[in-house]
């Protein structure tokens, strides 16, 4: 039930773009939204401490807005646990991020790794495109240009 509740809040703040609570979320619950979905996302795996990240999530909000309700963008924290939610909430908000955000309260990268890729090495930025309505899936574990995110968006539309 939890997890649903989690699901219910983040999807009314991709709706409404609604400030919303940051869900605590386990590999089961980003599977379970993966499956879910209605349209096209990105989740993106980031982490307070991670510069590439924090550069990045700017023009991915700003292109992924210039999409209209095309796409979604879901922030996946990777931060420690000490930094949940307060810091989390704090950093994003002085930071002007206005994507939902949950933070992934996993800590086993045996289980980590392969659930979100089978090639993910565990380096961040990551990002995952997922578009369930052709079954497109594209995995990238770099800092992605704004020219470079574009594209893949753009793919993840096609």
């Amino acid at each position: 039930m939890k997890y649903l509740f989690a699901i219910i809040l983040l999807g009314a703040a991709l709706c409404a773009g609604a400030q919303q609570t940051i869900p605590r979320w386990h590999i089961a619950d980003l599977k379970t939204f993966l499956q879910t979905t209605k349209k096209p996302v990105i989740v993106n795996l980031w982490a307070t401490f991670c510069v590439p990240c924090v550069q990045e999530i700017p023009y991915f909000e700003s292109t992924v807005a210039s999409y209209g309700a095309k796409v979604d963008l879901l922030l996946l924290s990777l931060d420690i646990a000490d930094f949940y939610p307060k810091k989390i909430t704090a950093f994003a908000q002085a930071h002007g991020f206005h994507s939902p955000i949950a933070w992934l309260d996993e800590t086993d990268a045996d289980v980590i790794a392969p659930a979100i890729d089978s090639t993910w090495t565990g380096v961040i930025p990551c990002s995952v495109f997922y578009n369930p309505r052709t079954g497109y899936r594209k995995f990238y574990q770099q800092q992605l240009t704004p020219e470079a995110f574009k594209q893949a968006v753009e793919s993840l539309l096609r």
